[in-house]
């Protein structure tokens, strides 16, 4: 794509679980990224409203490794507008008791519960993106791409990324070209109706942004997944259901 200034991040960690949708209680992984959770990648290095990031591709330096993990998950979370209160000095703090039941609050739904996870273990990607600057934004494209550039390099980030579950951290390194690279696992499998993210896209994303899920066929051939662009009819959306 001409005047487009391709990013190409390398990411690996002991663990990684992107959980099919349809999984609803036992997490069970896809064996590479969602366009979401690659997104999430790069905004944990480099993000402003101004722009969003468009996943190209995803290439699967590793096989997809399973491992059955039971992890204690919190039945409760705390609500935002609880939060505000409590910042705002109009309440007093809650905490939430992991070890409690409903002895002791009295609620069957609070306190914590064991599920089953499906991860992957020591995995390893190749993610492809753009920058997509909003509109009248489109003068300082060259700044966001100068900015991400050298924040990856030298390996800053504004929290550390994930590899889907926030638990399971993920390392990464800014790669110029794909000179002496190794090439993707030759893995191929069709993934069905896959997640591609929980945002409108061509909207400024925030925390108080409405859910909007948006679907795509995926394919995974010699290791390379092709992630259509948002706008693209490929990508299934709400209104067009």
């Amino acid at each position: 794509m001409a005047g487009v200034q391709h990013h190409i991040l390398e990411v690996w960690g002991d663990f990684a679980c992107f959980a099919r949708p349809e999984m609803k209680v036992e997490r069970y992984s896809y064996p590479c990224p969602t366009p979401s959770a690659a997104r999430g990648v790069f905004e944990a290095i480099y993000f402003k409203p101004q722009f969003y990031w468009q996943v190209d591709r995803i290439e699967l330096l590793s096989y997809p490794n399973y491992i059955p993990l039971r992890r204690n998950e919190m039945k409760d979370k705390i609500a935002v507008t609880a939060v505000k209160k409590w910042m705002n000095g109009k309440e007093t703090p809650q905490p939430i008791l992991a070890d409690a039941d409903d002895s002791i609050t009295g609620d069957a739904k609070k306190g914590r519960t064991q599920r089953q996870t499906m991860a992957i273990r020591n995995p390893r990607y190749r993610l492809f993106a753009h920058i997509v600057p909003r509109r009248g934004y489109e003068a300082e494209q060259a700044a966001y791409d100068a900015q991400f550039i050298r924040r990856a390099s030298q390996g800053k980030c504004f929290h550390q990324p994930a590899l889907g579950c926030r638990e399971f951290v993920a390392f990464f390194r800014y790669l110029p070209g794909l000179e002496n690279l190794p090439q993707p696992v030759d893995y191929n499998q069709d993934l069905g109706w896959m997640l591609y993210d929980v945002f409108d896209l061509r909207k400024t994303n925030g925390s108080d942004a409405p859910p909007f899920i948006t679907v795509f066929r995926a394919q995974v051939t010699h290791g390379v997944l092709e992630v259509p662009p948002f706008e693209s009819h490929l990508v299934r959306k709400p209104e067009s259901d």
